[in-house]
């Protein structure tokens, strides 16, 4: 087995860590819970934040199982056929050179924090030895960003960090708005904006502005529970 791998999450890029210590292509880290619920804080590569936002955005693929489990989910060959139970993902990635994605939760204790999502180029699973350094760097991923979600609002802030945890910030807000028009709860409101995205081939920032800005609407009263585009 390798030794601890030494890093201090977060003092340049919470991900450059493990393209240092992994044989991976590129990596994302995502927050979830809270105020600051599932936020992108970093990404090495274009692709890697965009498998982040299709998950996000589609409420499916493999990071969603890491955070139900609190397992790492490892997937050696992304790109095959096999049924993994996130079709819609699956579709999406297909000819990306995402080969095989290996997820694991960031969490301390009982708290669940998020998940760090690695690619690589060509297929094939971790080592033991690889899986084992991967969640050293995510336990101390986890504690570093438990840290700066407490001192948030604190003038110790880290300024790269802070307006990460806000950039969704208006997603979450359209789905209050969501949950007051509909009386559904804060998740099924949230499913309503994605199914709403993904119907009519928006991105979910997308559909929460129309939202905000009073022209897409959930009250049963304009259209149903299926929401109505006001003009």
């Amino acid at each position: 087995m390798e030794s601890a791998p030494g890093m201090v999450a977060g003092e340049d890029d919470v991900c450059a860590p493990y393209l240092a210590k992994l044989p991976v292509t590129g990596a994302a880290v995502s927050l979830f819970g809270g105020s600051a619920a599932e936020t992108l804080v970093s990404a090495t590569d274009d692709l890697a934040a965009r498998l982040d936002e299709l998950q996000f955005n589609l409420g499916e693929g493999p990071r969603w199982r890491a955070l139900q489990t609190r397992l790492p989910v490892l997937v050696p060959d992304a790109q095959s056929a096999a049924d993994h139970g996130w079709p819609m993902f699956h579709r999406a990635i297909q000819g990306t050179k995402a080969a095989a994605l290996f997820v694991f939760p960031l969490s301390v204790g009982a708290v669940d924090l998020g998940v760090v999502e690695l690619y690589r180029a060509s297929p094939g699973n971790l080592s033991r030895s690889g899986q084992a350094t991967a969640s050293v760097l995510a336990g101390q991923t986890s504690w570093y960003l438990l840290r700066k979600i407490l001192n948030l609002s604190s003038p110790e802030t880290d300024p790269v960090l802070e307006p990460a945890l806000m950039s969704r910030r208006e997603i979450h807000q359209a789905t209050g708005m969501v949950l007051a028009q509909s009386g559904a709860t804060a998740a099924e409101s949230l499913l309503l904006l994605r199914a709403y995205a993904f119907a009519h081939d928006l991105t979910l920032k997308e559909t929460a502005a129309s939202v905000l800005e009073g022209r897409l609407s959930f009250d049963p009263a304009n259209g149903g529970p299926g929401g109505r585009t006001l003009q």
